[in-house]
């Protein structure tokens, strides 16, 4: 699985003008899920989601919190294309990225680990192979990839 993590102040996502979810101060995630990547690959990148230091702590330490520290709030998104081949031609191939109901089966696993490892009223979703929307208000910024799986570092 990959991952792209932006601390945001806020962010949503809007599908067909209704809104469909919205955070204030923490992480918004697109995740994609890859040919190979396993449930324990899922697991595996939701424990680095919450983990991850992106913020500094009281004492003006660099990188010493988490989102659970700062009791912030998790927005994930599916993104079949953050695992697009753009090495031939100037069309995007999308091979590199697993389809219909088995792709859709890990991302919600990783969503339910996510929520599990932390609180599930603080993390939100978008909605599975939807034209969505997303708005966001970054933080910084910062933008990291995390990967997990056959295919990234562990």
């Amino acid at each position: 699985m990959k991952a792209i993590l932006q601390r945001v102040l806020s962010a949503s996502v809007t599908v067909d003008k209704q809104l469909v979810s919205s955070i204030g101060k923490g992480i918004l995630v697109f995740a994609a899920v890859a040919p190979g990547d396993t449930e324990k690959d899922a697991e595996t990148l939701a424990a680095k989601v919450l983990k991850m230091k992106l913020w500094d702590d009281e004492a003006g330490g660099r990188w010493k919190m988490s989102v659970q520290d700062i009791r912030g709030e998790v927005l994930c998104v599916s993104q079949f294309t953050l695992l697009a081949s753009t090495k031939k031609g100037s069309k995007p191939d999308f091979h590199g990225a697993l389809g219909g109901d088995q792709a859709k089966e890990l991302y919600q696993h990783f969503v339910s680990k996510v929520q599990q490892g932390y609180s599930p009223e603080r993390v939100k979703d978008g909605v599975f192979q939807a034209m969505m929307e997303v708005a966001l208000v970054n933080d910084g910024p910062v933008t990291l990839e995390i990967s997990t799986g056959p295919n990234g570092q562990k």
